[in-house]
């Protein structure tokens, strides 16, 4: 059974693109600590990331990397942190989160609601 990263990458459930290539993809998280909180996986349905592949892993990370400078460049934020937790979704992922300290990645805390207009317009914002 598709994971539900699948079926965004798909297009089968919506989200709020940021990046594609051929082998990534990176969206807005819907329930995100911050605004920008974006979610970089493989196409490849891995379960944990660190069981891909060398190549893969480290391609990965320079895609994610790209996503993580232009975040720095339009969300106001100190740093983007990138946190590997992967116990929510069996699919390989990281999560890009724009912070002013590191308060801001505690994910025991409340998540941001926003609108689908907010989330679009960060979205516009960030898109590569």
């Amino acid at each position: 059974m598709a994971t539900i990263f699948t079926r965004i990458i798909k297009g089968e459930i919506p989200s709020y693109k940021v990046a594609e290539d051929e082998h990534y993809y990176a969206f807005l998280d819907i329930n995100p600590l911050t605004p920008g909180h974006t979610l970089v996986v493989p196409k490849q349905e891995v379960d944990y990331l660190f069981d891909l592949d060398d190549r893969t892993l480290a391609e990965m990370m320079i895609f994610a990397k790209k996503i993580a400078r232009k975040i720095g460049e339009k969300i106001a934020c100190k740093r983007v942190a990138v946190v590997v937790l992967g116990m929510e979704v069996p699919h390989a992922h990281i999560h890009l989160i724009p912070i002013n300290s590191e308060k801001d990645v505690d994910f025991h805390r409340e998540k941001l609601k926003l609108t689908p207009e907010e989330f679009q317009k960060i979205a516009d914002l960030i898109q590569m």
